[in-house]
């Protein structure tokens, strides 16, 4: 299992065991260098012993007060502040950590295992239960290494990719694979197994800071910003930042610039498709913040050459993971092991299209009174009309029980509506809506009452797009290449902050318009009002063109798959191919992405459902 995710710690190897199990590590040394402080990690007297993957950002002054309570320190790891908070504190240690971890404790005092998970999932944790033993690992393909898991798909979680281009935590494509949910710990003993919620931004949140006046809203966020950014530039090795030329990595980088006293190292993806390129933002924000700046420049043939290791990169199947696994793989041969990222600035402060999509729905509730075969039936005839995705999209929302965001945001992230799946699938009824049952779970109607809109949109943001897509995305395509990414803008204090901020200060015009107000001159001008453009690659072109052949090949994978209509993907390519409006490059991509991770990893598909 350790051997199978070797590339994400190339510095240290280590397996321990105890009556009660196994515990295994490989290491990237980010902080404390020395062997010392190699895992699995044991307290002085043997009774606790650690697996730890992250980083916790405090452990400097976390250490300080376990020192003054009496604790003594044999190395400077975090890893050893994280082993005595525990003596210390028990569980109730995670309520102390900031930063991002997913970790196993082993106290022989009792024979207990302690999982746990970060706070916003930045950091993930896989189980498997079968035939008495409990199985984990910081990834999938670690765990069918173990031999103990069998490599079938969940076909439920299958529909769920389909839908949203990913698995909704905490269910994987791994039939029996489970994912321990953000900010969630699992005790398990030989007899006994509980799982809580150990933490709840939503409970977490200061009701007072929707009613201070902009200019102290501003002062907060600028001052969480830059402890967020200053906390995430501990460590023992190079380190560096992503620059995308976007607002939220160009603060990133300025606040890094202000806070170090060398140049900052900066690494971005430049393409020669100039409607794709962000390189002239990227170099203002380099020349303004006086970075040491390498542009990567990004041709269709490279990525042809990179894209087989992009794929086999892949832990669980992603539309968006080749984009971080290229500047990845430029930034480690740089020498850099740990960068900083702006992910997280769009869903905390309300920056994509589905925020004003959602707060425009919510001032048009009234609509929804109509009867809902009255607005399917108008929304119908509008996709008739103007057929594509967009008009498409507007029909499945006018169909939504409510004009409640916990109703219309899982409609506006969707890449197949059911009614696509219908031709495509050869099981009905289709499984309830992961999405959906996640949004109404967190937004009951007295949660929602109580919260401004643009954050009910960021808690399903943070809980399914980011957690689910990003996070699992950045994770596995940054350790690919041994490199740690660590996210300020998901620091919880920033967040709980943001997310208690009213509407009409969040987002009065354009969108982010509190985030770079806050930020004051930090920012040159062209960056705040330049038009947004995604960090993506050209894949429309390059499907059509030089990749045409592996996703032919991909496709047909599926093909063969017995939950789906024999022909219909194929068919559905070949729309593709006419420039189908109603079919877009994304949602084939990722049936590309699917078929090529399923023929990789060997699964075995069972019947349809």
């Amino acid at each position: 299992m350790t051997d199978a995710m070797a590339h994400r710690g190339p510095d240290a190897s280590g397996t321990w065991s105890c009556p009660q199990g196994v515990l295994g590590h490989r290491r990237l040394s980010i902080i404390d260098l020395s062997s010392a402080a190699d895992q699995p990690f044991h307290s002085t007297d043997g009774a606790l012993t650690i697996v730890f993957n992250g980083e916790v950002y405090n452990y400097r002054d976390l250490r300080r007060r376990l020192q003054a309570l009496g604790h003594a320190f044999r190395t400077d790891s975090d890893t050893e502040v994280l082993l005595a908070a525990y003596r210390e504190w028990g569980a109730d240690c995670l309520h102390e950590l900031e930063g991002m971890f997913a970790f196993a404790l082993h106290d022989a005092r009792d024979g207990a295992f302690l999982l746990a998970r970060d706070r916003m999932g930045v950091k993930p944790l896989y189980l498997y239960r079968g035939d008495g033993h409990l199985v984990f690992a910081s990834e999938l393909r670690a765990l069918l290494a173990s031999g103990l898991v069998p490599r079938r798909t969940d076909p439920d979680a299958l529909v769920d990719h389909l839908r949203y281009q990913t698995v909704h935590a905490p269910r994987t494509l791994v039939h029996g694979v489970t994912m321990l949910e953000a900010g969630h710990a699992m005790r398990v003993t030989a007899t006994d197994e509980r799982t809580w919620r150990w933490y709840d931004p939503v409970q977490r949140m200061d009701p007072g800071v929707g009613r201070l006046p902009l200019a102290a809203v501003h002062a907060g966020i600028r001052e969480r910003m830059a402890r967020a950014v200053e906390k995430r530039m501990v460590a023992d090795v190079p380190f560096g930042a992503f620059l995308s030329g976007g607002i939220d990595s160009s603060v990133v980088v300025g606040l890094m610039a202000r806070a170090s006293t060398t140049p900052v190292h900066t690494f971005s993806v430049v393409f020669d498709e100039e409607r794709f390129s962000e390189e002239r933002y990227a170099r203002l924000v380099a020349e303004r913040s006086r970075t040491e700046h390498t542009p990567v420049r990004l041709r269709p043939a490279d990525m042809l050459h990179l894209l087989p290791d992009a794929l086999a990169a892949m832990d669980h199947p992603s539309a968006d993971g080749p984009n971080t696994y290229v500047v990845s793989k430029v930034t480690r041969e740089a020498g850099i092991t740990m960068v900083l990222s702006g992910l997280g600035g769009d869903e905390v402060f309300a920056g994509y299209p589905v925020f004003a999509r959602s707060m425009a729905l919510w001032r048009r509730r009234w609509a929804a009174a109509l009867p809902r075969a009255v607005r399917g039936a108008l929304g119908d005839a509008v996709a008739a009309v103007r057929p594509s995705i967009a008009t498409a999209k507007l029909a499945e929302l006018l169909r939504a029980p409510s004009f409640a965001v916990a109703d219309t945001y899982p409609v506006s992230r969707l890449s197949f509506r059911d009614r696509d799946l219908a031709p495509l699938l050869r099981r009905a009824p289709l499984p309830a809506n992961a999405v959906h049952g996640i949004t109404r779970a967190m937004l009951p109607r007295e949660v929602a009452a109580r919260l401004p809109v643009l954050s009910q949109v960021s808690l399903a943001e943070l809980a399914t797009y980011l957690q689910n897509v990003l996070l699992r995305d950045t994770d596995q395509m940054s350790m690919a290449h041994a490199l740690e990414v660590r996210v300020p803008f998901l620091d919880h204090h920033l967040v709980e902050y943001a997310l208690a901020v009213g509407d009409a200060l969040k987002y009065p015009r354009t969108p982010k318009q509190l985030l770079t107000e806050a930020m004051g001159d930090l920012l040159p001008h062209e960056v705040v009002h330049r038009p947004k453009m995604g960090f993506t690659l050209p894949w429309e072109v390059w499907m059509r063109g030089e990749l045409r052949e592996l996703c032919a090949r991909a496709l047909a994978r599926l093909d063969a798959h017995p939950q789906f209509v024999p022909g219909a993907v194929p068919a559905l390519w070949e729309r593709f191919l006419r420039h189908d409006p109603r079919v877009n490059w994304s949602r084939l991509w990722s049936l590309v992405v699917l078929g090529d991770w399923m023929e990789r990893h060997g699964m075995t598909d069972g019947p349809a459902a």
